[in-house]
């Protein structure tokens, strides 16, 4: 692909050293990016958006590629997180912004929007909906529910996901399985490149995991029971700003974290969109899809 926006640039969010491409000039929408991902995985939307007159704010988040990684698994939780790209924009000279997160940077997003109200004009998120606070920790009912060998069960104990995702990067990259312990113990396959990576693509992503292993993405699972009694405060408060859900028919978060969770919860969604036959990586996958429906969604209402 011919790059329509310039090489990432460094930024100081607040004492965190961030990674980020930045394009275009005009109101400011963020893009999130979720595990194992980049700023890269936005590589479609950025030039379209810049090109419909948005500041493009996509950052390598913290714990991946080139951003910094602090060593702390207390350096991970959801409200750290919303507070670097808070900061971020600071650096930058944005006020306010719209956000589209993806994955674990739609929780972010949700986040944003729920904990800075403020500053967030619209936000959108695509694959994960906002889920509304469990009335327990919720790793405790993931593992009654879904048992020790659910993928973000596994992911608990540090050391153990990482030693199989790094053993073999690049099939870590390639496969379309679940990670998780059964995944784990079956080596030696070789999965296709998913047809949604050029060779470049591929390229970047083994690269930079390479370099920095997963660790850093692993960590914000490890949060999840603190997020979930660091959030009590605004437990209650509903997401108000105008918003969008974009996911695709395949993928399988649907099947645990129905986007009907988001009802009264919720109280501004102009739309769920599901793009029939697109999976996870659903602004990868199918980019026109994605920004057909982003795009109307931010001009209307990622401006004002």
């Amino acid at each position: 692909m011919s790059m329509a926006f310039p090489e990432p640039t460094s930024v100081d969010a607040g004492g965190l050293r961030m990674e980020v491409a930045l394009a275009g000039s005009g109101p400011a929408v963020a893009l999130l990016h979720g595990f194992p991902e980049l700023w890269w995985s936005w590589r479609h939307q950025i030039p379209v958006l810049a090109e419909a007159g948005f500041s493009v704010v996509a950052p390598d988040m913290r714990g991946f590629g080139g951003t910094d990684a602090p060593e702390p698994i207390e350096a991970y939780d959801v409200l750290t997180l919303a507070g670097d790209v808070v900061a971020l924009m600071d650096a930058l000279g944005h006020e306010r912004f719209a956000v589209v997160g993806h994955d674990w940077g739609a929780n972010v997003a949700w986040e944003l929007a729920r904990s800075h109200p403020e500053r967030v004009r619209a936000v959108a998120g695509l694959s994960v909906p906002f889920a509304p606070r469990a009335p327990a920790p919720p790793m405790a009912i993931l593992r009654r529910h879904l048992g020790e060998g659910f993928y973000m069960v596994w992911f608990q104990e540090p050391g153990v996901a990482e030693a199989a995702l790094e053993a073999d990067v690049r099939r870590t990259l390639r496969t379309q399985e679940v990670w998780d312990a059964d995944w784990a113990l079956r080596d030696g396959d070789d999965p296709p490149r998913p047809a949604f990576w050029t060779e470049d693509d591929e390229a970047r992503y083994v690269a930079a995991f390479t370099r920095t292993g997963f660790r850093g993405g692993l960590n914000w699972y490890r949060n999840v029971d603190r997020n979930w009694a660091l959030t009590e405060p605004v437990g209650a408060r509903r997401i108000e700003q105008p918003a969008l859900f974009v996911t695709g028919s395949r993928d399988p978060v649907r099947r645990f974290m129905p986007e009907q969770a988001m009802d009264g919860w919720v109280t501004d969604l102009r739309g769920t969109v599901v793009i029939e036959g697109a999976g996870h990586w659903v602004q990868q996958q199918a980019p026109a899809e994605v920004e057909a429906a982003l795009l109307p969604f931010l001009l209307e209402h990622g401006r004002a």
